[in-house]
């Protein structure tokens, strides 16, 4: 496995996402990686611009041309480790990096799935997004609903198969994101809906519906879990995950063998408690990646 950090906050709101990959390092990933017997190169920090030091040009979309040069970078590792016959663990910064993560692994298979764990559906666009974040964007770009200024030589778009693409957790939709998930048939599975199904059918569904694709990511945003558990997001919504369906959800995952790639994005350790979001999510990687109770 290849570990590519990207310590990027441009996309977010609030600062301090740009510590998360240090955060989760720290908190041990490699070591609990190897106790699986899973062999990881940890391939560092991919080049990122900081907000002082960087233009923000279009209200409607902060930060994207900077974000875009992150992005390549990442989608260049990512490409590299797939052709090297790793998988690659990308390591957040705020949620547009997904958008060189994805872009990188549909640049060597073409468009594939995502099992996309987040509160937010991550749909909008700048002309639907209220605040101009271009975290909230990234998955919107993948399935190329953004406009030409979210292209790149280093992707194709759309890098997703609308088919094989799921949210599951997610509680936090905007209008114009409510409206192309009611008109695109993407797959979303919201919390009122794990609330009345359980984790473990909506979870099987959806795995389901990405098998077959020519690649399966996940995408881990934490506020996909409840802010009483990891309270170390930039944009908590209550009513998520609780421990045990996060680590169910994941270990589903595992069994289902289809994982090839995974991505922890969102972590703030200036909102942390003792740096319990960073460690819950090694946890969660753990399960992805075939830890077991027995």
């Amino acid at each position: 496995m290849a570990i590519i950090g990207a310590a990027l906050d441009l996309g977010a709101g609030r600062r301090g996402v740009d510590m998360g990959p240090s955060a989760i390092r720290y908190a041990g990933l490699d070591d609990r990686l190897g106790e699986l017997g899973i062999g990881c190169a940890d391939w560092g920090n991919v080049e990122t611009a900081v907000a002082e030091a960087t233009a923000s040009g279009s209200p409607k979309a902060r930060f994207l041309s900077a974000i875009k040069e992150t992005c390549e970078r990442i989608a260049r590792s990512v490409a590299q480790a797939v052709e090297e016959g790793r998988a690659p663990i990308v390591l957040g910064g705020d949620h547009s990096i997904a958008l060189g993560t994805l872009g990188g692994l549909a640049s060597v298979h073409g468009p594939g799935a995502v099992l996309w764990l987040d509160a937010h559906g991550d749909l909008n666009t700048p002309e639907t997004s209220p605040s101009g974040n271009v975290h909230g964007m990234p998955l919107g770009a993948a399935l190329g609903r953004a406009p030409a200024e979210f292209a790149s030589e280093a992707w194709p778009l759309p890098a997703l198969d609308p088919e094989r693409v799921v949210l599951l957790g997610v509680r936090s939709l905007d209008e114009g994101e409510r409206a192309y998930v009611r008109e695109s048939g993407i797959g979303a599975h919201t919390m009122s809906e794990v609330d009345r199904r359980g984790i473990e059918p909506v979870v099987r569904e959806s795995l389901e519906r990405v098998e077959g694709a020519p690649f399966v990511h996940v995408s881990l945003d934490m506020d996909v879990v409840d802010p009483d558990v990891a309270p170390g997001v930039g944009t908590p919504v209550r009513g998520g995950l609780s421990y045990r369906e996060a680590h169910l959800a994941l270990e589903l995952v595992a069994e289902s063998g289809l994982l090839s790639s995974f991505e922890i994005v969102e972590v703030n350790p200036i909102l942390d408690r003792g740096n319990e979001t960073a460690a819950l999510a090694v946890e969660l990687a753990a399960s992805a990646f075939g830890a077991r109770i027995l």
